[in-house]
């Protein structure tokens, strides 16, 4: 990392001033958490994947109307993005029955539900990001009506793109969680994509065998977690049977 102002330090990125008004340096970190951050450790390149699989996955979303903070990758583990304010809100989309929802309604991991089920959970470390309503969230001012109707819409698109996308690699998109921010532009508002889009926050199972590929393995010391990450970026196609090296950027997928 270059000697820069730090602006924030997450659990799996670090954010720095960037090199024009209104961008920031986003840095992957290897850094791995799981039950809100009550377990940690290191997976050896996960930043170097994490950062070209979401550059990538953004691309692609941005082609097909989804406005992202994204600008372009900067290096092996360092992308330009834009400057948001970041809704305190993450979005998870479940299309299959997994993690907390198999526990708090006893469905059996595995279950494809009935329908794509989005939930709302409270950016808070400190309270163990409670779940919330659209009623909470508009209540408490983290989110407006109509902020909530761009959310929701552009969730549902992302879904449906990116189980399409990953089926056609043979990979089961089970659920995922989103990020959103406010970007201002001559005064105008908009909310865009934002943080990124990577097995540590997408469950991905193997369409046929059902082997999990994602950060699940870290969680249940399944083992073989660098193995699954770079398997991912290998189907996606940015990945050289080498490892994760520093290749070229995405191409797009016919």
């Amino acid at each position: 990392m270059t000697r820069r102002r730090r602006i924030y330090e997450g659990k799996a990125k670090v954010l720095f001033e960037g090199p024009e008004p209104g961008t920031l340096v986003q840095y992957f970190k290897d850094d791995a958490t799981a039950f809100n951050n009550q377990k940690k450790g290191v997976i050896t390149g996960k930043g170097v994947l994490n950062n070209r699989i979401s550059e990538y996955l953004m691309v692609r979303l941005g082609e097909m109307g989804i406005p992202t903070h994204f600008v372009r990758r900067l290096n092996m583990r360092e992308q330009l993005v834009r400057e948001v304010e970041i809704i305190p809100i993450e979005v998870v989309c479940r299309n299959v029955a997994a993690g907390s929802l198999s526990k708090r309604f006893g469905i059996a991991e595995g279950t494809q539900l009935p329908r794509s089920i989005l939930e709302f959970y409270y950016k808070s470390d400190e309270l163990g990001d409670p779940m919330v309503t659209e009623e909470h969230i508009t209540a408490f001012g983290w989110a407006d009506t109509q902020d909530m109707d761009d959310m929701i819409s552009m969730t549902l698109r992302i879904n449906d793109y990116l189980s399409g996308l990953f089926l056609g690699i043979g990979l089961k998109l089970v659920d995922f969680k989103v990020e959103y921010g406010r970007l201002w532009e001559d005064e105008q508002m908009r909310i865009v994509l934002a943080d990124e889009i990577s097995p540590d926050n997408c469950r991905l199972w193997d369409s046929k065998t059902n082997e999990k590929l994602d950060k699940d393995r870290f969680r249940q010391d399944l083992g073989k977690v660098e193995e699954a990450y770079q398997e991912v970026a290998r189907r996606l196609g940015i990945l050289p049977e080498g490892g994760p090296a520093d290749v070229s950027g995405p191409k797009v997928m016919q």
